[in-house]
């Protein structure tokens, strides 16, 4: 039913258009008694077999919703009733932005892709936290934070802290975003020097709290293998957590869309369906050089039980889906646990 009816009728909408009229729909329909719990019947699947404890959390299954679509933690209740493992609110940000200008979310429809300049927007970190505080569910919750567009790199590390400080409280790990593409000057923070920096800063603060939380670090695909290199020695250094693989692509090569509609498109990062093979080759890269010393969450194209079971072969210890979800629907994380269980 989603795909032949809900999708025609939302991708007949402005893409992000769209996010927010299920964001709204969903909100008014859990308002509705009943409505959890049929969701929960429809969508979710419990197994034992599932649970997996990565970085000292325990998830109730290895799907996760990975950020970028609930950026400002409206959705982490409702998202536990499709049958995530965890949801990953953000990338939030210390003051609210409303991010580069519009239209800047594009679908890609015979590459099952979307390319967004989205830039971070968000209400902010205190929004955010706001909302956690008072969440029903149990499920596990990551914050990822960032920089606000403004902040200068010699003092992106303020804002990292800020947002460290104010959602440590309402989450269960974090995750250092220096990857967007579409932040001016912010993958620059993935050189070894600042990379090194930043996350030794966020380790000592981490240090310093009764509880601390893991840390992850989300980096893109479009590193070379010296870069990764490098990533690998700064995590085993800095003993973060592991690493989030990978965000989006700057890439666009292998597109089945006309390059004339790519070049209109312009500028943004690129997900979905082209980026699974570069996310699983990262994953991989990783996994070898490290030889399996730290978690890796693979994201990055999973849209099926078999890109599932790719990305856990290649070294992923858990998995995100984001473009995926859109084009498959609300039951794909409950297809892919099932799928899972099976194998």
């Amino acid at each position: 039913m989603y795909k032949h009816l809900v999708l025609p009728l939302l991708f007949n909408m402005n893409a992000e258009k769209a996010h927010g009229f299920v964001t709204g729909i969903l909100h008014f329909l859990f308002r509705i008694p009943f409505i959890k719990s049929i969701f929960k019947r429809l969508y979710s699947f419990e197994h034992p077999a599932l649970a997996v404890t990565v970085a000292g959390l325990t998830f109730k299954n290895p799907v996760g919703l990975a950020a970028g679509f609930d950026k400002n933690a409206e959705l982490v209740d409702i998202m536990e009733t499709l049958g995530f493992g965890f949801v990953e609110i953000g990338t939030v940000t210390p003051r609210p932005q409303p991010g580069n200008e519009k239209p800047r979310l594009f679908r890609l429809k015979p590459d099952k892709a979307l390319i967004n300049r989205m830039g971070f927007n968000n209400r902010g970190v205190e929004v955010a936290a706001a909302r956690l505080k008072y969440r029903q569910s149990s499920i596990l919750v990551g914050g990822n934070i960032g920089k606000n567009k403004d902040t200068p790199n010699e003092k992106a590390l303020d804002d990292y802290i800020y947002c460290f400080n104010k959602l440590y409280d309402f989450v269960d790990y974090f995750v250092v975003n220096v990857s967007s593409p579409n932040t001016p000057g912010l993958r620059e923070l993935q050189e070894k020097g600042p990379l090194k920096q930043l996350l030794t800063a966020v380790q000592q603060l981490n240090a310093a709290q009764p509880a601390p939380r893991p840390v992850f670090l989300k980096i893109a695909p479009d590193l070379t293998m010296a870069q990764l290199d490098d990533i690998v020695e700064i995590v085993l250094e800095t003993k973060i957590a592991g690493v989030i693989a990978t965000n989006t692509t700057i890439s666009r090569s292998n597109l089945k869309t006309a390059a004339s509609a790519i070049e209109e498109i312009g500028a943004g990062g690129l997900s979905g369906a082209p980026v699974e093979q570069a996310s699983t080759d990262v994953i991989r890269y990783i996994r070898e050089k490290s030889s399996g010393a730290f978690p890796i969450i693979g994201v990055g194209g999973i849209s099926s039980v078999a890109g599932a079971k790719t990305k856990l072969a290649a070294g992923a210890s858990l998995l995100q889906v984001y473009t995926g979800f859109i084009y498959e629907g609300p039951g794909l994380a409950s297809r892919i646990c099932k799928g899972l269980v099976k194998s």
